[in-house]
């Protein structure tokens, strides 16, 4: 079967589906891997093919500041986006596999081509009573509540893509369709998605409708050995503490790698600090300044990991069994941030906006010195060790064809 995956944003949306591209891949499927060339190294080091998607997740280098800038930047994304994704999917595939910042394009294509197709989503957008909407952090307001906000939430998307499906779905030769209308139509024919993250995080809510499902984190692939360097740093004293804010905080490495390093001196801890977009670097015999490492390598080996929550990292660190710090910034961040700290595997998060070096080490001593939270998130991890994502995303393969042929 010619399975096509399609995911866009920074190396965290995109990362879990290279693992899952190669679980299918050995069950005897050819998988390609649509995405932004920046992730082109990534997606070839597993075997996969790779296919571009426009775009740049990481254009421009500078924070976007002002909601309006911030507006046009993801509309000019979204439009990019669109006008690539009919092309990518061309080469013909039996199934498209849509991420969640694909899917409100992806179903178009699968719509003209009549090619089968279901959500791979790494957040639960869909609206509960359970939780509010994952983007924008909003605090639970009641079931009635958080069922409507998570509604506005899906109308907020819809808006942002409204440009670019009318565009999409005129070059498709298709007639014109609301985002809202497909979303109904989807429901209605129980669109499937598989959510690859673990119920160890979130549960699935019980008002969903069928067809949505939580099945399990997907790993990215190509995990491999430390290098010698911090095979060396970690022998050489106690359990460090990881600092990473990954995509987040462009434009202020200076700042954060100042607060970091006054952190870790504060709370009379060493030290693994990732460089990630910001640039962070920390020059010092107790801190190790890294650039991309394997999660699965290395947050096993930490006293704990201060982290931006995003979805994968978040995931990362509560597989490892060890505390966490979030920090989290913006979007879904937040959402996965209250829910380590649910589950008792975190200390109470900080927002990024208001972090200092006190506040961070405060959290750093409270994490590494509180017994329960390791406890707690060495709990989940056994958990999560249980589940197996991407063999319920094969199984559901199996079945997407009969589907679609009746």
């Amino acid at each position: 079967m010619r399975i096509l995956i399609t995911a866009a944003g920074s190396h965290g949306d995109v990362a879990p589906y290279t693992g899952l591209g190669v679980r299918l891949a050995e069950a005897g499927h050819q998988v390609a891997l649509a995405t932004h060339r920046s992730h082109a190294e990534l997606v070839g080091r597993c075997g996969l093919e790779f296919r571009p998607l426009p775009g740049d997740p990481q254009a421009g280098g500078e924070p976007v500041r002002g909601k309006g800038a911030m507006l046009r930047r993801a509309k000019q994304f979204v439009g990019e986006l669109g006008r690539g994704i009919a092309e990518v999917a061309e080469p013909g595939a039996d199934v498209l596999l849509l991420s969640t910042s694909t899917a409100p394009l992806g179903w178009h294509v699968a719509e003209a081509t009549g090619t089968a197709s279901a959500g791979v989503y790494l957040q639960p957008v869909e609206p509960t009573g359970e939780f509010g909407p994952v983007v924008g952090g909003a605090r639970s307001l009641g079931r009635w509540g958080n069922r409507m906000a998570g509604r506005a939430a899906l109308g907020v998307v819809d808006r942002l893509h409204r440009d670019a499906v009318a565009e999409l779905r005129a070059r498709l030769g298709l007639p014109p369709l609301s985002g809202s209308a497909m979303r109904r139509r989807l429901a209605r024919e129980q669109w499937p998605v598989l959510h690859g993250f673990s119920s160890a995080l979130v549960r699935r809510p019980a008002d969903w409708r069928p067809g949505l499902e939580v099945v399990g984190n997907w790993w990215p692939a190509g995990q491999g050995e430390l290098p010698d360097e911090v095979e060396e740093f970690l022998a050489a004293g106690p359990a460090p503490v990881f600092i990473g804010f990954g995509s987040m905080g462009s434009g202020q490495g200076e700042r954060l790698s100042r607060l970091s390093a006054e952190a870790l001196r504060a709370a009379g801890r060493r030290g693994v600090v990732q460089a990630g977009w910001a640039g962070l670097s920390v020059d010092s015999a107790d801190v190790l300044t890294v650039g991309r490492l394997d999660h699965a390598a290395l947050f096993p080996r930490m006293a704990a990991v201060v982290h931006h929550a995003g979805a994968g990292t978040a995931a990362a660190a509560l597989r490892a069994g060890v505390p966490s710090v979030p920090v989290p910034v913006t979007a879904d961040q937040p959402f996965w941030a209250r829910r380590l700290t649910a589950v008792g595997a975190a200390v109470a998060p900080v927002p990024f906006a208001e972090l200092t070096a006190e506040r961070l080490a405060a959290a750093i001593r409270s994490a590494v010195d509180g017994p329960s939270l390791r406890h707690s998130a060495a709990a989940a991890a056994a958990r999560m060790a249980k589940e197996d994502g991407a063999g319920r995303v094969a199984e559901l393969l199996a079945a997407l064809p009969r589907q679609a042929a009746a």
